[in-house]
């Protein structure tokens, strides 16, 4: 599933972006990959009502970016990568400079590298490559993010929609 697909899957309209610009929801959005990881590894206490806190989670990642007020300022270096992601998702309507493309796939390969070894982990029970495999993501994530303040502060002034984001 590409990012897009995700950001509409999630209904994240300009108003959801607007709050998950607040560094509260992206900071508190960590929490989310571990989170998932302890649900989908309390199936082997709580068998088929581990489905509970796996839909409990879920409801906490689509909340997360709803339940913020939008930030005072988005000049924080958390809501410029919240800022750059969405530069980024409008990409086939405004293209990004190459240069930003081989580390922007670079990250996410690291993300999805952890991605493979997490699932594993929670499928095999292995707690040491549920962890690795966590950290993997959360590392290509925040690389991804700053990416994304990178990307946001060279775009900001060739448009004036991306401009009016900063404030």
């Amino acid at each position: 599933m590409n990012a897009q697909t995700l950001a509409n899957v999630f209904h994240m309209t300009d108003r959801v972006w607007e709050h998950h610009a607040n560094p509260w929801s992206v900071w508190t959005r960590y929490t989310g990959l571990p989170l998932i990881a302890i649900a989908l590894w309390s199936r082997i206490w709580l068998g088929w009502l581990a489905i509970a806190p796996i839909a409990a989670v879920i409801l906490w990642i689509w909340l997360n970016p709803r339940i913020f007020p939008k930030p005072a300022t988005t000049k924080h270096w958390a809501s410029k990568a919240v800022l750059g992601e969405r530069v980024w998702l409008n990409q086939k309507q405004i293209p990004i400079p190459r240069h930003h493309q081989p580390l922007i796939r670079f990250t996410n390969a690291v993300s999805a590298i952890g991605a493979a070894i997490a699932l594993g982990g929670i499928i095999t029970l292995s707690v040491w490559a549920t962890i690795l495999g966590t950290s993997w993501v959360i590392l290509g994530k925040t690389w991804f993010m700053d990416r994304m303040v990178w990307l946001y502060d060279e775009m900001k002034d060739r448009d004036f929609t991306y401009r009016s984001w900063l404030y």
